[in-house]
């Protein structure tokens, strides 16, 4: 039995005439930059995540570093965000000069705790940036309430919850910005790097859209300091076709999360928490586990991949201490701390099937019996 952690290829083999039609049609136009499939998936994904505007962009690690820039945060300037998340959410924050501040994070959903945020907030905090981490939004009641109280931004971090909902709407759509990544391994995937923004604000929109491709809305005539980071056509137009699948696929992912739900029953294992008022569309299956570096021995030598989503929370990397003042606001988090020494992430993907999750789980099951 062949189990991958992702498996693009088998996906790819379903869509390929689509897939190859759309990419060849890319070609035959000869449109390779801002072509008009760019523009036709930014309305695409704008109306599937219910917003007004939607900015394409080479990668979600690019969409953080635009929205924040779209905001006009200054070096020094503090974002308060979650430690354990990938190093791209406080990075994008980073290279510009802005600060990350961190608070730590619920055991049971991982997502920063809302309850800690305002303990953080200090002169020079101008925003919030919440994860939805794994697939399941995080507590955006209660982070929309302290923004609007403390007069700050909120950008969402959806690089893992596209098509995600809390209570009935879709996460991306709440903060002033939001960023998400169409990285491969994405539940909506391009076949290179990819990105988005999006917004309700149309003067974020054409701040973003402007800084995007250097800083200009006019051929030759600058009006900001801006980036190259363009939505590459072809990756849109496979984008274009991918979309429509992608509640099909969060709903396999899904299903496949309550069947290692129940065939995960050995005593020890915390499966994922679901918080109320909130779906979530498993970009990972992570559970909790002790021993955790011999059950993914133990899992590697039975065929079976796996994942540690995240071994160092970003407040131990080393590249994040050279940065002035942020040592002095971030110093230990022994929640996130605790949970990267147990956190590992099982094969999810909407092509496993029963037979191999059903095989995973006994595999995991029996090693703690």
């Amino acid at each position: 039995m062949t189990i991958q952690m992702v498996d693009l290829v088998t996906q790819y083999k379903k869509l390929k005439p689509e897939i190859d039609a759309a990419v060849s049609k890319v070609l035959e136009s000869g449109q390779f930059i801002l072509g008009k499939d760019v523009a036709e998936f930014e309305s695409a994904a704008a109306r599937y995540v219910g917003v007004k505007h939607a900015i394409g962009c080479a990668s979600g690690t690019d969409a953080l570093q635009i929205a924040i820039m779209a905001l006009g945060l200054k070096p020094g300037d503090e974002i308060i965000t979650t430690p354990f998340t990938f190093f791209a959410t406080a990075e994008a924050a980073a290279l510009i000069g802005i600060i990350p501040v961190f608070v730590d994070i619920s055991e049971k959903t991982y997502n920063m705790r809302a309850d800690l945020i305002e303990a953080a907030i200090t002169s020079k905090t101008k925003a919030i940036m919440p994860v939805h981490l794994f697939g399941q939004p995080a507590d955006l009641d209660e982070i929309l309430d302290i923004a609007r109280r403390r007069h700050l931004f909120v950008i969402e971090d959806n690089a893992q919850a596209m098509g995600a909902l809390y209570h009935g709407k879709k996460a991306g759509s709440f903060g002033d910005l939001s960023c998400t990544s169409f990285f491969p391994s994405k539940n909506l995937g391009a076949y290179g790097d990819a990105g988005m923004i999006m917004t309700n604000d149309a003067v974020l929109a054409e701040n973003a859209r402007m800084i995007a491709q250097h800083g200009s809305r006019v051929r030759y005539k600058h009006e900001l300091l801006g980036v190259n980071s363009r939505l590459d056509t072809i990756q849109a137009a496979i984008l274009n076709v991918k979309l429509n699948y992608l509640d099909h696929w969060n709903a396999a992912r899904q299903r496949n999360a309550a069947l290692y739900n129940k065939m995960l029953d050995a005593e020890g294992i915390v499966k994922p928490f679901v918080a109320q008022e909130r779906s979530h569309i498993y970009h990972q299956y992570s559970i909790r586990v002790g021993r955790r570096d011999a059950l993914q021995e133990h899992l590697r030598a039975k065929g079976i991949p796996s994942a540690i989503h995240y071994p160092i929370p970003l407040h131990r990397q080393e590249a994040f201490g050279k940065i002035p003042g942020f040592v002095e606001r971030n110093k230990s988090f022994p929640v996130a701390e605790h949970i990267a020494k147990e956190i590992i992430s099982l094969p999810m993907h909407p092509e496993l099937s029963e037979e191999q999750i059903t095989f995973i789980a006994e595999t995991v099951s029996r090693f703690y019996a």
